[in-house]
């Protein structure tokens, strides 16, 4: 997973890394591992088609991503770490028992809040045999999350609805609530811990909020600003801009829906725009 790369990167041992997904984008140091995973979906596709093509995997095939087994056999791995979180949207450990490697470790990494996030940190260092360095990377990580609740403390807390999906409209789950709560706002679409669930604008503006945080699952902050002007101009949007609070956008795919050491990132970048807006 993009995630577990990121804290393999974190933990000082990305040189150590044979394999990655396609999707494992970060940092730069990790481009050489080889990549073992590849997209179903054609390319192009609208929110709305994506949607539907994981509607249709969930009753059909069951993922929406391929993995070599014979790369990643051959890569040798003597730990691999994977999830059991969700079957469509990443390769999960099912996927991996079919596989032939050997002695190779399996670990899932299936954190589902903030905290979660933090101590599945921890437990991968352990796995990884380097214990310190995930004491280090964790300790730091709840540093600068202290930094932020310390000057959340000086303002008010607005009320912000995070949206996790354009269309259709998907309150958040699992840890993005948690984060929106990190930031100094209280979360109010969506809860943390749970899935994302499928929702409507009526209940986005029912929810009352100060501010609307656009954090597209996978989707990057540029593509995201454009999907947004989009959604200024449509009808069935309408009731979002009526109701006169701001509508940010944040770079989803790096900072929100991966659950790795990049999610305080997003939470330092959501509190200062939440402190530009008060």
């Amino acid at each position: 997973m993009p995630s577990t790369t990121e804290i393999v990167a974190a933990l000082g041992l990305a040189d150590a890394l044979v394999a990655r997904t396609h999707e494992c984008d970060h940092p730069p140091q990790v481009a050489h591992a080889v990549p073992v995973t590849r997209d179903l979906l054609p390319p192009g596709l609208s929110p709305a088609e994506i949607d539907e093509a994981v509607a249709r995997s969930v009753r059909d095939v069951h993922t929406i991503y391929a993995l070599d087994a014979a790369l990643l056999e051959a890569a040798r791995p003597d730990v691999v770490l994977t999830q059991t979180t969700c079957a469509v949207c990443a390769v999960d450990r099912a996927s991996l028992d079919a596989c032939s490697m050997g002695e190779a470790r399996v670990v899932s990494y299936d954190p589902a809040t903030l905290p979660e996030i933090l101590g599945g940190i921890g437990e991968v260092a352990r796995a990884l045999g380097v214990p310190g360095e995930g004491d280090r990377v964790v300790g730091e990580l709840r540093g600068r999350l202290d930094a932020v609740a310390s000057r959340a403390r000086r303002r008010e807390r607005p009320r912000v609805a995070a949206v996790e999906w354009p269309d259709p409209v998907y309150a958040p789950g699992h840890w993005l609530p948690d984060l929106v709560e990190a930031s100094g706002g209280r979360s109010v679409f969506g809860a943390a811990g749970a899935r994302s669930v499928r929702s409507t604008v009526a209940d986005l503006c029912a929810s009352r909020p100060d501010v609307v945080v656009l954090a597209f699952c996978g989707y990057g902050l540029a593509t995201t600003e454009a999907m947004a002007g989009d959604l200024a101009r449509r009808q069935d949007w309408a009731p979002v801009s009526d109701l006169g609070v701001p509508v940010v956008c944040v770079d989803g795919s790096a900072h929100f829906s991966r659950p790795g050491p990049r999610v305080v990132d997003g939470v330092e970048h959501l509190a200062g725009l939440l402190d530009a807006i008060d």
